[in-house]
């Protein structure tokens, strides 16, 4: 996985991306790759805030990962800087390779490096797995979060 390159995602990753999305259980029930409209809207608004970093990691040609890194200023904590990790996927063929550890350490890095204090994520309470991966990395499960649609 040497040739692995992290990098911020283009317009034309978009369909790999939105098809990561929607490979598991939960992504089939949210998420429509036959209709990238909705995902294009949402796509330049991210390019458009230096905050936002949707980024892809990229084998040979192929895009194998995805995950977004937000950036917070904030008043709590004596006024820290966090970091928020969303969307993390990784293609179905790659999963188990080592690369989501990768693109992990990657936002964590990135986090240092926009100066941030904290790093956070939320996982659906359905990943089980997924949690034993983040604990592994060393997030530690310490808050409960809750959500509404609108």
């Amino acid at each position: 996985m040497s040739d692995l390159e992290i990098r911020p995602a283009l317009l034309e990753d978009l369909p790999a991306i939105v098809a990561m999305l929607a490979d598991d259980p939960l992504g089939t029930q949210r998420e429509s790759p036959d209709d990238l409209i909705p995902y294009t809207a949402a796509f330049e608004q991210l390019a458009k805030d230096p905050r936002q970093h949707q980024v892809v990691a990229v084998l040979g040609n192929r895009v194998v990962g995805t995950l977004q890194l937000t950036i917070i200023a904030g008043l709590s904590r004596r006024g820290s800087t966090r970091s928020i990790i969303e969307g993390v996927r990784i293609h179905a063929d790659e999963r188990g390779s080592g690369l989501g550890t990768r693109l992990i350490e990657w936002a964590i890095d990135e986090s240092r490096r926009q100066n941030c204090q904290l790093v956070q994520l939320t996982s659906d309470a359905s990943r089980t797995e997924a949690h034993q991966f983040y604990e592994r990395l060393g997030f530690g499960a310490s808050h409960v979060g809750f959500k509404m649609s609108i």
